[in-house]
């Protein structure tokens, strides 16, 4: 599939071994694929509700992963029960969820009144207390919250940036070295020494640092960024820009990693990335969230990023990551509102830009979409991530003739038009074509697609399947759409072509076993169940025919279809006519909708 070099760029660096991830922090339920957030409730809705109706509608809007929600009824259950422990508990988790840390404070406050061992608790407290500038106290409340590989380094992360605020450089960096566990650890481990070096004026020491880092893992985005910032003061610009376009060579056109090239080689000396003990606490929860987000560990993640958003509200790679997590567990809602906080003058607003457009299309908001990516693309009308994000969305939204003129405006934007990766280009234009009754042109991109790369199999299937529909290069196009389902023997959606294609040339019994093979891998297509009915009628098997009619029709079918599945469902179909063309009746003939494969990504390997 298409690579999303927008999400990687949130975790670019963050290349670290397996992290062993404590269970799970709360009763938020993982895994729900709809975005079905409730909404938030009014104050009326808190009045009229009873203890255990919060506390029920708490408990649905966790399951939902409506932080903001449940937050909000554990409040309500909890001021009707006060003393209740798990209702405490509960408010505070979803508080931190949510993000709201000074809500989070008062609760955790509460609760190690109760329980002063608990781990979570401390933590924000902790962070709170960094925050103000507390530093003693935010020392004594992080360093009991340690439980584990994980929370073990980012206690010390975060105690030694409070020993550097109360101006112990030299007890924050000892305590770093002192830490012992997993072979991931030493990277982070130099880093943040390396940082608190940089900012106490130790720029040798932090040197030595960030070298020995970026010897560790020279895919890291913030060492490799934070290592030529240093480079740039401390030694030469030639240097720096080596480190940089180093980075580029791993994950191309990074846009922090272009700005730096951009100062780097207008002689700046740049600063170092974190400007004060705050920011480099944030730097920790930041990195460690972002790696948790991508190995399964979505609720401790979540406290994480949110606490690096209360102490860097505008963190950039902390709002990405963020919105990535929710993106993750199907909210594209929540994935929104974060995308929104980027700010505009961040380098990466521009692809927050993009992926909010895709969200608010995901959300049924495709007018707002494609007005933010005309926006984008006229500031930059050879972005082509930009480019190809607009298409997506048109040709998703079934604007044919616009999504046509814009995958144009990306091809003639291409470095290389014959590099194999913009296959996709012409594959997705070519659909376009298609579908605004542009035949020639359509069928010429779909021949440089495969021109480019001769396997790919939704374009032999797509091109296959078009010319037995249009009853041309019968051969010719039965043998791609074999060779499509060679490679995708369990894509419902090829094989459905197969078995319809077999169906457009008469074969009907290997229409039906074909067909009924595509049913087996997507029983809940409508289209593949229509062409089912078809072709058990053309075996005579009218009743089983029916049968799929009714189902397709009950799968709520394009609106254009349903008039002609109804017709079916009471009519059949007609007689094949008695003719020279024996191949098919031309109600066979009539031509199907492919809108099964206006969707399907290329894959860039072919």
């Amino acid at each position: 599939m298409l690579s999303n070099r927008f999400n990687r760029w949130t975790y670019a660096a963050l290349s670290v071994a397996i992290l062993a991830v404590p269970g799970s922090l709360s009763a938020q339920t993982p895994d729900h694929q709809a975005d079905n957030s409730a909404q938030f409730p009014s104050s009326l809705d808190m009045k009229s509700l009873t203890t255990s109706g919060s506390y029920l509608a708490a408990r649905h809007a966790s399951v939902e992963r409506d932080a903001n929600s449940a937050a909000a009824f554990y409040r309500s259950a909890l001021r009707s029960d006060p003393k209740n422990n798990e209702l405490l508990d509960r408010a505070f988790i979803s508080s931190v969820a949510d993000g709201d840390i000074d809500d989070a404070v008062k609760l955790a406050d509460r609760i190690l009144t109760i329980d002063k061992s608990n781990r979570v608790a401390r933590l924000v407290v902790g962070v709170r207390d960094l925050k103000q500038k507390k530093y003693p106290s935010a020392q004594v409340n992080i360093n009991q919250s340690i439980r584990g590989p994980i929370t073990d380094l980012v206690a010390t992360l975060l105690s030694a940036w409070a020993s550097y605020g109360a101006g112990d450089t030299k007890t924050a960096v000892a305590n770093i070295d002192k830490l012992t566990g997993p072979e991931w650890y030493p990277l982070f481990k130099d880093m943040h020494a390396a940082m608190i070096l940089e900012l106490a004026g130790k720029d040798k020491e932090a040197g030595v640092r960030l070298e020995r880092a970026y010897k560790l893992d020279d895919s890291m985005l913030r060492v490799a960024d934070d290592y030529a910032r240093w480079l740039t003061r401390n030694k030469d610009d030639a240097a720096a820009t080596a480190i940089y376009e180093a980075f580029d060579k791993k994950l191309p056109r990074h846009p922090l990693v272009l700005e730096g090239l951009r100062e780097t080689k207008a002689g700046k000396k740049l600063p170092p990335l974190v400007d004060s003990p705050q920011a480099g606490a944030a730097e920790a929860l930041y990195g460690i969230g972002a790696t948790l987000t991508r190995r399964g560990g979505e609720d401790l993640a979540l406290v994480y990023l949110q606490l690096a958003l209360y102490l860097e509200p505008t963190h950039p790679l902390a709002l990405l990551s963020l919105a990535d997590l929710y993106e993750s567990v199907k909210k594209p809602a929540m994935a929104i509102k974060v995308y929104e906080r980027v700010p505009a003058s961040s380098p990466l607003k521009r692809n927050a830009q993009i992926q909010l457009a895709t969200d608010l299309d995901a959300a049924d908001r495709s007018d707002e979409a494609i007005k933010i990516l005309k926006s984008v693309t006229a500031e930059a009308p050879k972005d082509l991530e930009a480019i190809m994000a607009l298409g997506n969305v048109e040709r998703g939204r079934k604007k044919f003739s616009d999504c046509t003129e814009t995958y144009s405006k990306g091809i003639d934007a291409l470095p290389d038009p014959n590099d194999k990766a913009n296959t996709v280009y012409y594959y997705y234009r070519g659909i376009c074509e298609e579908r605004s009754h542009q035949w020639p042109k359509a069928e010429a991109d779909m021949k440089k697609a495969l021109e480019l790369q001769p396997d790919q199999p939704h374009v032999l299937n797509y091109l296959g399947y078009s010319w037995i529909d249009q009853g041309i290069n019968l051969d010719d196009g039965m043998k791609m759409i074999k060779r499509a389902v060679d490679q995708r023997p369990d894509d419902g959606y090829i094989v459905d072509s197969l078995g319809w294609a077999y169906f457009r040339i008469g074969n009907y019994e290997e229409a039906v076993k074909n067909l009924e093979r595509a049913i087996d891998l997507k029983p809940e297509d409508p289209t593949i169940n229509d062409h089912l009915g078809d072709a058990y009628w053309r075996v005579g098997r009218t009743l089983e025919a029916k049968f799929q009619w009714t189902h397709a029709k009950d799968l709520k079918p394009e609106p254009d279809d349903l008039p002609k599945i109804e017709a079916k469902i009471a009519n059949g179909l007609p007689d094949i006519a008695s003719s020279s063309d024996t191949s098919a009746s031309s109600a066979d003939k009539t031509p199907a909708d492919k809108k099964k494969e206006d969707g399907k990504d290329v894959d860039k390997g072919g």
